[in-house]
C-alpha cells in the first residue's frame, strides 16, 4: 500500500505574498542602516490601497511609501489594466515605536534578565528529512520549484508565455510508500493569472494547459517522478484573468504554512515576515531549521523535528525536544540528542543573531518561494549613518555610506555537519 501527502506553494504575485514582501522590503530598508533596530511591520494590500502598520523603533530614515511601491513594481503590478499597481495605488502609514513594557524584556541589561530577552514567548520547529537535495518535504519543494520557473518565464522569457500575470498557486501531492519513500508525482494542481488573450475562454484555458504541460514541467521536475498517471489541473475553473490585490486581499503573516515545510512538520503559529530577529518567531525557526539540516546532513537521522520554547524577556530558551521519528543512527534517544544539541548550540536570542548573521538586510528574498530549502548567497547592501556636523549654520544631518556584505538564507548552510559528526562519534557518510 502507500499513501498521499500534499503542500502547496504560492507565487510572489499572490496578494498575502505581496503584504509579506512590502514588510520585509522595510526590514530590510531599515537594517540596512540601524542593525539595532525593532521592527514589527504588518502590510494589508487590496484594491488600489496599501495599509502599512506596526511598531517600529528605529534610528532610521526610511521611506514607507517608496518602499511599498518599488516592491510592487519588482514584483510586476506595473500597470493599470490590473487593478493594483505601484504607481497609482495609496499608501497609508500608520506606524509607532516598539512598547517600552516589550523593549524592556528585550533590550541587554534593562529586564530581568541581563541578556537579550526572546521577544515573545512560543514555540518554533525545525525540520529537515532526505527526501529532496534541499533537505526539504518532497511536496513543497517542488511546489516552489513550480513556481519558481513560473515566475522566471513570466519575467525573462516572456515569449514561451506571454499572457502570464503575477499571480499564481500551485499544489502537489507526492505518492509514497509505506516506508515514507516517495515513489512518484500524483497529481499537480496550478492555478495561474493570465490576460484575456482570446474571446473563447476554453480556447485559453487548452493553450495555457498544454504550455503548462510541455513548457513549464518538464523544467522543474524529475521525468523519473512523473508518469502516464500523473494528473494535472491547470486554473480548474477555466479562467483567471482577475487576481491579485484586486481579487483578494492579502495580509502579511497568512502564508505559513507555505513558508515553512507544507504542513509535513508542525508550525508554533508565529509568522516571520515583517519582524526582525530578536522576535524569536524568526531568528529560533531559522536556527532549529539549521541544526535540523546538519544534523540530517551529518548522518545522525534521516528525519529530524526540532521544537525549541522561549518565555518572553528570558534569553534561554525553556524547552528543547528533538523527535528522529526512529530514524536515528547513533545510540543515543532523541532526549540524549536533545542534550547534547545544548551543549554544542547556543540558543539565546543573541547568539542566535551573531551565529547566523541575522542583523543584516537579507529578508526580502525570503519572502516568497519559501524561508526554507534556499541556496545562501552573499550579497553587497549599502550601510548608511547619520552623524551631525556642527557648521556654522547649526548642526546640520550629514549621512555616510559604505558597501557591505551579507549572506542570505545563512541557515541552510551546512557548516555544522563536521561538528556534529565528531560530537556524535557518525563513522559512516552519507549521501543524498
Amino acid at each position: 500500500m502507500s499513501y498521499l501527502f500534499t503542500s502547496e506553494s504560492v507565487s510572489e504575485g499572490h496578494p498575502d505574498k505581496v503584504a509579506d514582501q512590502i514588510s520585509d522590503a522595510i526590514v530590510d530598508a531599515i537594517l540596512a542602516q540601524d542593525p539595532q533596530a525593532r521592527v514589527a511591520c504588518e502590510t494589508l494590500v487590496t484594491t488600489g490601497l496599501v495599509v502599512l502598520a506596526g511598531e517600529i523603533t528605529t534610528s532610521a530614515r526610511v521611506d514607507y511609501e517608496a518602499i511599498a511601491r518599488q516592491t510592487i513594481r519588482e514584483i510586476g503590478y506595473d500597470r493599470s489594466e490590473l487593478r493594483f499597481d505601484a504607481e497609482s495605488c495609496g499608501v497609508i502609514t500608520t506606524i509607532h515605536r516598539q512598547s517600552p513594557d516589550i523593549a524592556q524584556g528585550v533590550n541587554r541589561g534593562q529586564g530581568l534578565d541581563p541578556d537579550l530577552g526572546a521577544g515573545d514567548q512560543g514555540m518554533m520547529f525545525g525540520y529537515a528529512c532526505r527526501e529532496t537535495e534541499e533537505y526539504m518535504p518532497m511536496p513543497i519543494a517542488y511546489a516552489h520549484r513550480i513556481l519558481r520557473e513560473l515566475a522566471h518565464i513570466r519575467k525573462h522569457e516572456k515569449h514561451l508565455m506571454p499572457y502570464l500575470r503575477p499571480d499564481a498557486k500551485c499544489q502537489v501531492t507526492i505518492e509514497y510508500t509505506d516506508q515514507g519513500q516517495p515513489l512518484r508525482v500524483h497529481t499537480i494542481v496550478l492555478s495561474t493569472q493570465h490576460e484575456e488573450f482570446a474571446e473563447d475562454w476554453k480556447h485559453m484555458h487548452r493553450q495555457i494547459e498544454e504550455d503548462v504541460r510541455t513548457k513549464l514541467l518538464p523544467r522543474v521536475l524529475p521525468p523519473d517522478m512523473v508518469d502516464e498517471r500523473t494528473r494535472l489541473f491547470v486554473n480548474p475553473t477555466g479562467r483567471f484573468v482577475l487576481g491579485g490585490p484586486h481579487a483578494d486581499t492579502g495580509l502579511t503573516g497568512r502564508k505559513i504554512i507555505v513558508d515553512t515545510y507544507g504542513g509535513r512538520a508542525p508550525h508554533g503559529g508565529g509568522a516571520f515576515s515583517g519582524k526582525d530577529p530578536t522576535k524569536v518567531d524568526r531568528s529560533a525557526a531559522y536556527m532549529a531549521r539549521y541544526i535540523a539540516k546538519n544534523l540530517v546532513a551529518a548522518g545522525i537521522a534521516d528525519e529530524v523535528l526540532i521544537q525549541v520554547a522561549y518565555a518572553i524577556g528570558i534569553a534561554r530558551p525553556v524547552a528543547l525536544y528533538v523527535n528522529t521519528y526512529g530514524t536515528a543512527r547513533v545510540p543515543l534517544s532523541d532526549s540524549e540528542i536533545a542534550q547534547k544539541l545544548l551543549e554544542l548550540f547556543d540558543l539565546r536570542p543573541a547568539a542566535i543573531i551573531e551565529h547566523l548573521g541575522l542583523q543584516t538586510p537579507i529578508y526580502r528574498p525570503t519572502a516568497a518561494y519559501g524561508h526554507l530549502g534556499r541556496t545562501p548567497a552573499e550579497i553587497p547592501f549599502t550601510h548608511t549613518t547619520c552623524v551631525i556636523e556642527q557648521t556654522s549654520n547649526g548642526p546640520q544631518e550629514k549621512y555616510l555610506t559604505e558597501t557591505r556584505k551579507a549572506t542570505t538564507f545563512p541557515w541552510e548552510k551546512l557548516d555544522q555537519v563536521e561538528r556534529l559528526r565528531e560530537a556524535f562519534a557518525v563513522q559512516e557518510t552519507l549521501s543524498n
